[in-house]
């Protein structure tokens, strides 16, 4: 399988990691966002982060040029049309993604791997209105945060896949370090259901907003549970809105199964604006 160029849609968090790992890769990247400030914005941000890399010696200077030549922010409307891959990354929303993917397949070179970060939505739901063809060239591939150092990726086949582009990017990631994993299509998948109860349970031992709590819990099972963050620390990190969006939409998709509904905590953080480290609180107070 050769990826020579990638088209990355949405340049917030994910989508940015996303890109900077992509042309670690040797990999041309296109990033664009519906709001282009946000992509230029992403691009500052990844060049950043190399020079601070750089700095310490992760990479030399012929490494990090070569990268910032690979990460190109373009207009939405001027994007390339002749991507090996698109990887949408954009707003957890089944209606918005669909219309996505259907004007992908209508401009993109027939061979095109059309992709999804999704943490919680089916594939088969984004992918059902597409072309016949496309549809065996549609697949989820879920990164988690930060995507240039987390090695997991979730690949996920729908039942239209090509079970051989399957196996092609088990072998592609595989081969660049990451760390592949072939799940079912179903809501959360594998890495998301299960953290729902890390999260969920974690919430209902807080019960209400309580900062020594907050603190407790998350040392507990970092220091005696053996997590590399508490589950506190991660919502911050993830952001909360966005980790209310997917507990919402895998309690949802499992017919309001208790096991996944969120917490009233969640909806207060969200309501009140403190989502965490990218606004500078959250469960935790951070410096800017």
């Amino acid at each position: 399988m050769e990826i020579k160029k990638v088209l990355i849609v949405g340049a917030g968090t994910m989508g940015r990691g996303i890109a900077q790992w992509f042309a670690q890769q040797g990999v041309k990247v296109e990033l664009v966002d519906a709001v282009f400030e946000v992509a230029l914005a992403a691009q500052e941000l990844a060049n950043a982060s190399w020079d601070k890399l750089h700095a310490k010696a992760k990479f030399n200077e012929k490494e990090i040029a070569s990268f910032k030549s690979n990460l190109t922010p373009v207009e939405i409307s001027e994007h390339s049309n002749d991507c090996d891959l698109v990887i949408e990354a954009i707003i957890e929303n089944v209606d918005i993604k669909r219309e996505l993917f259907q004007k992908i397949d209508m401009n993109m070179k027939k061979e095109c791997i059309i992709a999804s970060n999704t943490s919680s939505i089916p594939i088969t739901t984004l992918a059902r209105e597409l072309s016949q063809e496309r549809k065996t060239k549609t697949i989820g591939l879920h990164f988690f945060n930060p995507a240039p150092i987390m090695k997991l990726v979730e690949i996920i086949e729908t039942t239209w896949t090509d079970k051989q582009l399957t196996k092609d990017l088990f072998d592609w990631f595989s081969k660049r370090s990451k760390k592949p994993a072939v799940c079912k299509d179903s809501p959360g998948f594998i890495v998301n259901r299960v953290a729902r109860n890390f999260y969920g349970e974690s919430l209902h031992i807080l019960e209400s907003y309580d900062q020594d709590k907050v603190e407790e819990i998350d040392n507990v099972l970092k220091n005696v549970g053996g997590f590399r963050m508490g589950p506190f620390t991660l919502m911050d990190l993830i952001g909360i809105d966005v980790n209310y969006d997917v507990t919402q939409s895998v309690w949802k998709s499992f017919y309001n199964d208790p096991r996944f509904r969120p917490h009233q905590i969640q909806r207060e953080m969200v309501e009140s604006g403190r989502t965490g480290k990218k606004v500078s609180e959250g469960f935790y107070k951070y410096e800017n």
